[in-house]
């Protein structure tokens, strides 16, 4: 590969984890507003209706998309090196925000201390919750995917993509509205519905990103001229 190659591999790579920690960090600020989302009418899961999730859920699928590309292209060191970027940049955005909440509103403030903390009021539990199923969550992704692409020699790319999605998304439901349970942050009789309704989203937006990543991976195949199963080293 030449410099001028691997230059254009490396602020492709740079965009991609700048994509990744914005979703990341997006889907932190916004997960307080919820909605209901009705493609099979009006269907309850013990007691709660189906697919009721948080607005935070809709850019999280990026991320894993995202992860699965770069360990494709990249290899699992720098998927893995965006996912700890990724924890980092969410834990500083919280504590900006702290630091918000705490400096007083002026009278002529557009905005008040009141609305802006019932906005950006973060639950601390809620959100070390969520970051530490993110946690296990991508890391999981990253070498169930890398497992599945040795096994199959680079092959199958829908299995990997899926597989590891399915998984990690499964560990990462249970473990946030586990974690908020156990915290008092949501009662107990809210777990089942909220752990059915996360895990069949997730699941039908990765089955619908599948094709994406097939473009993405073929399109950067195609520029860097990459045999199947081979990654362009950054180091």
């Amino acid at each position: 590969m030449t410099q001028k190659d691997k230059r254009a591999a490396f602020s492709i790579y740079l965009y991609l984890g700048a994509l990744f920690i914005t979703s990341l960090v997006v889907s932190n600020l916004i997960f307080q507003k919820f909605f209901h989302w009705a493609p099979f009418g009006d269907v309850t899961v013990f007691g709660a209706p189906l697919f009721e999730l948080s607005v935070g859920i809709l850019p999280y699928p990026i991320t894993f998309l995202i992860t699965d590309l770069i360990s494709e292209i990249y290899g699992k060191k720098k998927a893995n090196q965006v996912v700890t970027a990724g924890i980092f940049a969410s834990f500083f955005s919280m504590g900006i925000i702290l630091l918000a909440i705490y400096s007083k509103a002026i009278p002529a403030s557009p905005i008040d201390d009141v609305t802006f903390s019932k906005v950006f009021g973060l639950s601390p539990l809620g959100v070390l919750a969520s970051m530490l199923a993110y946690l296990a969550a991508q890391y999981i992704d990253i070498s169930i995917y890398h497992f599945w692409k040795k096994v199959t020699q680079g092959r199958m790319l829908w299995l990997r993509n899926n597989f590891s999605t399915f998984s990690s998304q499964l560990i990462d439901t249970v473990t946030v509205v586990g974690l908020l349970c156990i915290f008092g942050v949501l009662p107990w009789d809210k777990f089942y519905g909220l752990v059915i309704s996360g895990v069949l989203f997730k699941i039908i937006i990765a089955l619908l990103d599948t094709p994406l990543l097939y473009l993405f991976v073929y399109l950067m195949r195609k520029r860097f001229n990459l045999k199947i199963g081979e990654e362009i080293s950054l180091d």
